[in-house]
């Protein structure tokens, strides 16, 4: 996070109080309450969990504290059996602007190399996680907050969202995601966003297939809430299997699917109740 007052005003106020002086009492209690506000913010109520990232001051770019943040609350998220959807979502006017150049502007090329391997086994353990995890996307998804959008399996847009890949502009390519957004987007599509870095409207983006559904900013929240709610009614066992079985396609395996049924009606009380249901629905 950046240092608090960035541009040095504490420093000039405690030099007119003097040297020596305590910082007056409102002052350390702003002081108290800016280094007390995390990082990320994550809650979960019926099934569904919200991660935020909360970085708005500096449009939620990822640097290393954030990377460390997002590792451990997934981790929080792995063991929450009450949980069935996650999205992921950031504060203030932008999901997530891409990794912080500030950072990057300190880093060696060996440090860079670390920090973006690390980056890339955090995207992919969204797709590790028993839940099905949703983006929403508000404001800016730049870089590596393109790629964290794409990280998830389903993704929810405003209409004032804005995507782009504008690394190639700067001179080099993104650090992880890839792969993923080739799953993502068709190949034209991917290769238009990597080496034009162009940045494109939400509205393109759902042309794209880059995202689901788009809708206006100010129902966002609630659109994702009844939209992750509608997914958290169904057996959690099934959720999981699915995302598991389309891990594995991905990672070239094939078949899956046939163990995956088996397991589930060998296995879940609740999918044996739910078809038992289905059936006498039928009868009526």
């Amino acid at each position: 996070m950046s240092p608090w007052p960035p541009s040095g005003a504490g420093v000039r106020a405690a030099g007119r109080r003097g040297a020596g002086a305590p910082p007056a009492e409102g002052c350390r209690q702003l002081i108290q309450r800016t280094v007390a506000v995390p990082i990320t913010e994550l809650e979960a109520a019926d099934g569904v969990a919200w991660l935020r990232l909360n970085r708005p001051e500096a449009l939620n770019a990822l640097n290393r504290e954030l990377t460390a943040a997002l590792e451990q609350e997934l981790e929080r998220v792995a063991t929450m059996d009450e949980v069935r959807v996650l999205v992921v979502a950031g504060r203030g006017r932008a999901f997530c602007a891409g990794n912080d150049i500030k950072e990057m502007q300190t880093v060696t090329g060996d440090e860079a190399a670390a920090l973006a391997r690390r980056q890339a086994a955090l995207m992919h353990r969204f797709s590790t996680l028993p839940q099905v995890t949703v983006a929403a996307v508000d404001g800016w998804a730049l870089g590596g907050g393109l790629m964290l959008a794409a990280a998830q399996d389903l993704r929810v847009a405003s209409d004032r969202a804005r995507f782009g890949l504008p690394e190639v502009t700067l001179g080099f390519n993104p650090g992880y995601g890839i792969a993923r957004l080739f799953d993502v987007v068709a190949g034209g599509h991917a290769r238009d966003l990597l080496l034009t870095g162009r940045t494109i409207h939400a509205t393109e983006a759902l042309r794209m297939g880059l995202v689901n559904r788009v809708v206006a900013p100010p129902t966002l929240e609630a659109s994702v809430a009844t939209f992750a709610a509608e997914i958290a009614r169904s057996p959690r066992g099934g959720l999981a299997a699915t995302k598991e079985i389309v891990a594995a396609i991905r990672a070239g395996a094939r078949g899956r699917e046939a163990e995956g049924y088996g397991d589930a009606l060998r296995t879940s009380a609740e999918a044996r109740e739910r078809i038992r249901e289905f059936a006498s629905r039928r009868r009526r």
